[in-house]
């Protein structure tokens, strides 16, 4: 009799998998104890004065890891950057992974956990996934005190008279609660406020998580919330956190959470995981000073961008790459045959059945990725994240549809084998950077004007036909002009599951129209929010959410993260 084998689980095989103590991690980097601020035996943050004495230091090549849409077949993205990072270890080279935080949204909702997968995970992975070090909560404490400073400005006389009905700064929750996205707040007569509507978003769609993540120091951080704005006058005329004068405090209440945190993978290679702004509402990479630091301490630096590139690599190239003047030397595009076959019309329960030609299908969205990441002039790889219900004919037929387009391509098999899996992918990427050196452009001029900044990323990256603008948005076009925001770059805030701005439209949507609804300044983090479709900020749990799995044993040791 066949007895099946049992598969563990992430948090079993995380629990299973013996740390190193971050002290030694930290050494190989050339990092002594002294320039750590240790959280327990295996999480540190670097301190502000090792990160000065490493800014004269060589900078070491980046890697972006990004997707094809995901699906709820899942991608692995996080797995094979993960993977990717501890196969460059095993090969010899010097490598760190630079990566975000979870959030504890989705982590209690959807996801279960962002830490990676299988036997490429970064550890320890309760921690992270949890509380960490306190980054988030640091940022919704920042979020929540400005707007308690914002409302107690109203109630002592409101001085910069700001308009109640047009303050646009909400607080937030790390925490998906959709009964909290339209509130209305200062009931009860004088004395507890002025009565006003208000709403929640979630922590990583805050300004102030963006901000943290594209600030270069301390320093610029503090400048950054001072250009945020807050609300508008009744001269229809912007109000920033500096009118305020509130930008020193917020900075205070930051000062810890702005220093990268350092981690390991199951194999110890070093990993840095620090913020993590949504993809689909914000630009949805790690901080800037994570992935610099990263590449002033290692050869390679393998870090990602949120959910699929038409977001995550779309807005690292435009936005932070741009703005940190960092210059990507490949792209990895990781595809599953799952996904694929999802964009190719199988529904989900119907995965497991070899169908080799709605991967043909499917396969129309995996090449308008790599003709994304190729118009921006970078070499890459596709790594096709092997998955134990995909068929050899399956495996086949996609390697075949690659190579007779010339499309390199790599069998990663990283969630099963670790490192070892993800060799080939690791030698298959040195040789694109040493063949095919990068020529990175970005799409569009910062002197480009907003509307076709917004058109340029519809059409070339989402293969739009046109844009629609409602009323709303053409307005604010006009005023953000006027106010001297032309030159910011676009952060388009659209679905991830499709191209297009309607989710259900898989696979590669021709003919479509993207519409924008609303403008939102991002004028701290150094962009402008395109709001299409209905993208919430504050996401809501899902019929039976994650949480329900997950519990903690006699010893606190904690279960149901996955």
């Amino acid at each position: 009799m066949n007895v099946k084998p049992t598969v563990k689980s992430d948090i079993e095989i995380a629990q299973q998998s013996p740390m190193k103590p971050i002290i030694e991690i930290a050494e190989k980097l050339g990092i002594n104890e002294d320039d750590l601020e240790l959280f327990g035996r295996y999480k540190a943050k670097l301190t502000t004065e090792s990160l000065k004495k490493i800014e004269t230091k060589k900078s070491g090549k980046i890697i972006l890891v990004t997707s094809i849409n995901p699906t709820p077949a899942g991608e692995g993205k996080s797995t094979v950057t993960v993977g990717l990072g501890d196969a460059f270890t095993k090969i010899g080279k010097k490598a760190i992974i630079a990566m975000r935080e979870p959030s504890l949204g989705p982590t209690m909702g959807v996801k279960g956990g962002a830490t990676g997968g299988g036997y490429s995970q970064v550890l320890p992975m309760e921690d992270i996934n949890l509380h960490f070090t306190g980054d988030l909560h640091a940022i919704t404490t920042a979020n929540n005190a400005l707007a308690a400073f914002i409302d107690n400005h109203l109630q002592q006389g409101n001085q910069l008279q700001i308009d109640q009905r047009r303050i646009v700064w909400k607080r937030a929750l790390d925490i998906n609660d959709r009964a909290l996205r339209k509130i209305v707040i200062g009931l009860g007569g004088p004395v507890q406020g002025v009565p006003r509507e208000d709403g929640f978003d979630i922590t990583v769609a805050s300004e102030i998580m963006a901000v943290l993540c594209l600030a270069t120091d301390l320093q610029n951080l503090k400048e950054r919330l001072g250009r945020m704005v807050v609300a508008y006058n009744f001269d229809k005329q912007p109000v920033t956190v500096a009118d305020l004068g509130v930008q020193g405090a917020l900075t205070m209440l930051l000062k810890e959470a702005v220093k990268p945190n350092l981690v390991q993978t199951i194999e110890h290679t070093p990993a840095f995981i620090h913020g993590g702004p949504f993809a689909n509402i914000a630009h949805g990479c790690n901080s800037v000073i994570a992935t610099k630091t990263a590449s002033k301490l290692a050869d390679y630096v393998i870090t990602e961008g949120g959910f699929g590139a038409d977001l995550g690599a779309e807005k690292f190239l435009h936005i932070k790459a741009r703005s940190a003047g960092i210059k990507p030397e490949a792209v990895v595009i990781v595809a599953t045959i799952r996904a694929l076959k999802m964009h190719g019309g199988v529904p989900k329960n119907d995965l497991g059945r070899e169908d080799v030609h709605a991967l043909t299908i499917g396969y129309s969205n995996l090449k308008k990725h790599i003709e994304t990441i190729q118009s921006f002039g970078l070499p890459f790889v596709v790594a096709i994240n092997r998955f134990i219900t995909d068929t050899e004919n399956e495996v086949n037929m996609l390697v075949d549809l690659c190579k007779q387009e010339n499309i390199p391509v790599s069998l990663t098999e990283v969630w099963e084998k670790g490192g070892a899996g993800g060799v080939d992918l690791a030698h298959k990427l040195l040789d694109v950077i040493e063949k095919a050196e990068s020529n990175f452009q970005p799409l569009y001029d910062l002197s480009d004007p907003l509307e076709d900044k917004i058109l340029t990323i519809a059409q070339k990256v989402y293969g739009a036909e046109k844009v629609e603008f409602s009323p709303k948005a053409k307005k604010q076009l006009q005023d953000f002009d006027g106010f001297g925001w032309g030159h910011l770059p676009i952060c388009m805030a659209k679905t991830q599951y499709s191209l297009s701005d309607d989710p259900t439209k898989l696979g590669r949507p021709t003919d479509f129209t993207i519409t924008i609804r609303e403008l939102k300044p991002s004028i701290g983090a150094g962009f402008i929010v395109a709001l299409t479709g209905e993208v919430m900020t504050m996401p809501g749990l899902p019929k039976l959410p994650a949480a329900l799995k997950m519990d903690v044993d006699e010893n606190g040791k904690a279960i149901g993260l996955f």
